[in-house]
């Protein structure tokens, strides 16, 4: 990972956790004026619902309007990301997506009904789920990396790993690393997380890539978390290393941000920014968030445009290499 990329991260997790600069004058400071509703491309009850429900309806709060939130997943994300593209861009449709919504889809799609570049408004990006490298080690006795590659470098393919579907990023993680180690791994993906961990605990399956909230309810037993996927250990792993102590440079998130339609004003785009700051300030929106498992982040509508292009072009490469499509 570049220089450039890792101070971006570094800066927007650190003035996360900063006390927000003074609101800007607008000239659209009546906005918003009915009900703003925030399409969130998963079903309700997942991280995403959770973190919607909570920092929208206190951005509600703040501007004296409900947020609405409204659910519509399927397609990987793609049929809530049309939708707001589609919509007007008056400030009153936004979209909460992830890092498959703005950089992996364009990939990993045959057709996309947009352009997550040209048909977005960024506005900040929000949040990102550390991985966890789980393994159960009554099938696959290993206490490192670079003991499961040894391993996987025994009888190629034979090492089995679960995901919760084609192109997740848990997916996409386990690719990454086995490009870069150079070994093969036979992939199981399965209709949801809760599923795959299942057959994980059951001995099905060898090991998986899984975020960090789902990973810490499941050590007990054969499952030992023998890796990160951040570029540094993870505070709530103490004693797990990073991938990227074997294999500099090496690092995958599940991150999220948010937008409207092409075609938002600065005004509105800057009075939501300003918005989303406040509310990410206040502690016990972020008790929350981080008892979620989730890494509070900020930006400028530009440095969400910066990380779009730049997740977007790293994993194209993955996908490519591992020749991943989806119809």
């Amino acid at each position: 990972m570049n220089q450039t990329r890792r101070s971006l991260l570094a800066t927007l997790a650190a003035s996360a956790a900063a006390a927000h600069l003074p609101s800007r004058v607008f000239a659209q400071a009546d906005y918003p004026t009915r009900p703003v509703r925030v399409i969130v491309p998963y079903a309700a009850g997942g991280g995403t619902d959770f973190f919607a429900r909570l920092v929208f309806g206190a951005m509600g709060e703040e501007l004296g309007q409900q947020f609405v939130i409204e659910n519509r997943p399927g397609a990987g994300t793609n049929i809530g990301a049309e939708a707001v593209a589609r919509a007007e861009p008056d400030g009153y449709t936004l979209l909460l997506g992830d890092s498959a919504t703005f950089a992996t889809n364009r990939s990993l799609y045959r057709k996309l009904s947009f352009d997550p570049y040209k048909d977005f408004s960024p506005i900040s990006l929000t949040g990102r789920f550390a991985l966890v490298l789980l393994v159960n080690t009554n099938k696959l006795p290993v206490n490192s990396v670079q003991e499961l590659i040894a391993e996987a470098k025994k009888t190629p393919g034979r090492i089995n790993y679960a995901t919760p579907g084609l192109g997740s990023p848990f997916h996409l993680a386990t690719e990454l690393l086995a490009q870069d180690a150079g070994i093969k791994l036979t992939h199981v993906p399965y209709r949801g997380a809760a599923p795959a961990v299942q057959d994980l605990v059951a001995g099905q399956i060898d090991m998986m890539f899984i975020d960090f909230a789902t990973a810490r309810s499941q050590l007990s037993g054969p499952i030992k978390a023998i890796a990160v996927a951040s570029p540094k250990e993870f505070a709530g792993l103490p004693g797990v290393p990073p991938v990227a102590a074997d294999f500099p440079g090496f690092e995958a998130w599940a991150w999220q941000g948010f937008v409207g339609p092409a075609g938002l004003s600065p005004e509105i785009v800057s009075k939501l920014n300003d918005t989303y700051r406040r509310v990410v300030a206040r502690q016990d929106i972020r008790d929350k968030l981080t008892g979620a498992g989730i890494d509070v982040l900020q930006s400028s509508p530009a440095e969400m445009a910066a990380y779009m292009q730049e997740e977007g072009a790293k994993w194209e490469k993955v996908i490519r290499a591992a020749n991943i499509t989806l119809e």
